[in-house]
């Protein structure tokens, strides 16, 4: 039996199948482990590794063992002790003195968990995964920078590692059924012959001695042929062919006014570091398009929208204007996916907070495929949030998410852009 040994090794002196084998294995309990931690990062590490715990009874592997020996007392059904749904108290055994691998104690100290790191490019694919932008539609092909790699056949030349065991040996069997079928065919009856002489004792005679001759020559001929040759061999062929990709712009607004303290701009940063990093690590052909906004609004780039001290009043339809005014200008062509999210605290003028609603539902949301509003705030909700649950109800596109502490950011960042079956069949 052969045995295959894989001695690649990792950081951690393991097999790098392996390590993969066990993170197949226990995803489920990684992937809560993983949401568990993003809420105790900072604005700053969130693509850096974690290190993961998982309970020990969890990572156990199901083993075949003898059962209890002994004479043993069991209930069955028809005594006069216990009655249907009476319920019966597990026979006492180990009093904690198991034999088990479980680190317990009987002063109940003891370590029941298993700590492992993950590399930072685990990390963040568990961090996103089954995520996607919603409604992305790939159609342009002017600009092909994806290409889909597919099996094309076979050919007579390549290289060792596309080399295919079983087509080669096929065309091997074929060729020397082709050559040698006459040949073997004629052998057959000389064998045939040379036993009807061997039968009658006519094994001195000059016509055995001929056909013992050909017999040989016959079967050294057929032996001449070889098991495999060159032009046996069959390659796997592998082509590329381009694929539609898809273009996609985020705009990214994020209310900096003064009603917006620092705890409040650190968890509307955290969200925004998450949605960048989805972005960078998911798609290739994704601009970020950042607005900042106090009673104006500024186009400004990654430094000064995460880093800036800039603050002021607050005036929402300010950004919302120079979106719309961006998108006029630059992404008007219908082969750009436009998305927006947007971050505020939802203090607002009460008499901007309708123009917003006149101006999403006019303007900006008939050309966007998705647009996210998070409000930051443990106090109640005031009238931007009013006037943008009458634009979620009318549509589809829009969808207005709370957060009221920092826990919270993880999981409404899911939801929002949780893969759905409509993304699935889009090729997003």
């Amino acid at each position: 039996m052969a045995h295959f040994i894989d001695r690649r090794l990792n950081s951690k002196g393991k097999s790098t199948v392996n390590r993969q084998r066990f993170l197949k294995r226990y995803k489920q309990q990684i992937k809560r482990a993983v949401s568990d931690a993003v809420g105790n990062r900072s604005v700053t590490d969130l693509d850096t590794g974690e290190k993961i715990s998982i309970p020990t009874r969890d990572i156990s592997e199901p083993i075949f063992h003898t059962g209890k020996g002994g004479k043993r007392e069991t209930v069955h059904p028809g005594n006069d002790q216990f009655v249907a749904g009476d319920k019966i108290n597990r026979p006492p055994s180990g009093r904690g003195q198991g034999a088990g691998e479980g680190d317990a104690s009987n002063d109940g100290e003891g370590q029941d968990e298993f700590v492992f790191s993950i590399s930072k490019d685990e990390y963040l694919d568990l961090l996103f995964d089954d995520l996607a932008l919603p409604n992305l539609k790939k159609s342009q092909f002017d600009k092909i920078v994806q290409h889909e790699t597919y099996r094309a056949g076979y050919q007579t030349d390549g290289v060792p590692s596309n080399l295919d065991i079983v087509r080669s040996l096929k065309g091997a069997v074929a060729r020397r059924i082709a050559l040698t079928a006459s040949d073997r065919r004629q052998l057959r009856e000389l064998e045939v012959q040379q036993n009807a002489l061997e039968e009658e004792h006519q094994t001195h005679t000059p016509h055995y001695a001929e056909l013992c001759h050909q017999i040989a020559q016959l079967s050294a001929k057929i032996k001449k042929v070889p098991f495999i040759d060159t032009f046996d061999l069959r390659f796997k062929n592998y082509d590329k062919r381009p694929v539609p990709t898809s273009k996609a712009v985020m705009f990214c607004l994020m209310d900096v006014s003064g009603s917006m303290d620092q705890a409040t701009k650190d968890m509307a940063k955290r969200f925004y570091i998450l949605l960048y990093l989805f972005l960078t690590r998911t798609y290739e052909n994704v601009e970020v398009v950042y607005i900042r906004h106090h009673t104006q609004a500024k186009e400004v780039d990654e430094q000064e929208f995460f880093y800036s001290q800039e603050t002021g009043g607050t005036i929402v339809s300010s950004a919302l204007k120079l979106m719309n005014e961006i998108v006029q200008e630059r992404y008007q062509d219908s082969d750009w996916n436009i998305y927006a999210a947007q971050a505020s605290d939802g203090d607002n003028w009460a008499d901007d907070s309708p123009f917003c609603s006149e101006l999403l539902s006019k303007d900006i949301l008939p050309s966007l495929r998705y647009y996210a509003y998070i409000e930051i705030t443990e106090r109640q909700h005031q009238s931007l949030w009013r006037e943008y649950e009458k634009v979620a109800q009318s549509f589809d596109n829009f969808v207005c998410k709370h957060i009221q502490s920092q826990s919270d950011i993880y999981p409404v960042f899911r939801e929002l852009f949780k893969r759905t079956e409509q993304s699935n069949t889009q090729g997003a």
